[in-house]
């Protein structure tokens, strides 16, 4: 059975060897948003022929057929996501590397409205949060 992402490599035109079969598996898969080397730690498992350079070409070969997102989450490392129909931001915890995805309905009415007042009309964008957690005592849970 085909991933998702491979199905949608396919339909842009890309040639689907073995190999790239399961670097889009490890992507489809991924819960996370893995760097190169984690993409290349999961594919290895599955074939242990993969190199780190097959990784990086498909890699790229993806993001350049638009089927993947790269990400810049602060940490020196590209991280990747499957590219999906419903549009998500980021927030990233500091202080463990988590990251969350949320939509917000008031805040991607508030990105076009910014675009439009700035004589734009908005066509894409991306945003990552960076933040640490609330410090919450016993006391403050009680009042919330």
């Amino acid at each position: 059975m085909s991933s998702r992402l491979e199905d949608l490599c396919i339909q842009k035109g890309l040639k689907m060897t073995d190999q790239r079969r399961v670097i889009s598996r490890v992507l489809s898969e991924a819960t996370d948003h893995p760097d190169v080397e984690e993409v290349h730690r999961r594919s290895v498992i599955i074939d242990p022929r993969i190199s780190i350079a097959t990784v990086y070409r498909t890699m790229r070969l993806f993001e350049e057929a638009q089927v993947i997102d790269r990400l810049d989450f602060g940490d020196g490392r590209a991280r990747y996501e499957e590219k999906r129909d419903e549009h998500h931001d980021h927030l990233i915890n500091l202080q463990t590397g988590e990251v969350v995805e949320f939509t917000n309905e008031e805040l991607e009415k508030l990105k076009h409205a910014i675009a439009r007042d700035l004589g734009y009309e908005l066509v894409g964008h991306r945003l990552e949060l960076f933040g640490i957690p609330l410090a919450r005592t016993r006391a403050d849970e009680g009042n919330a």
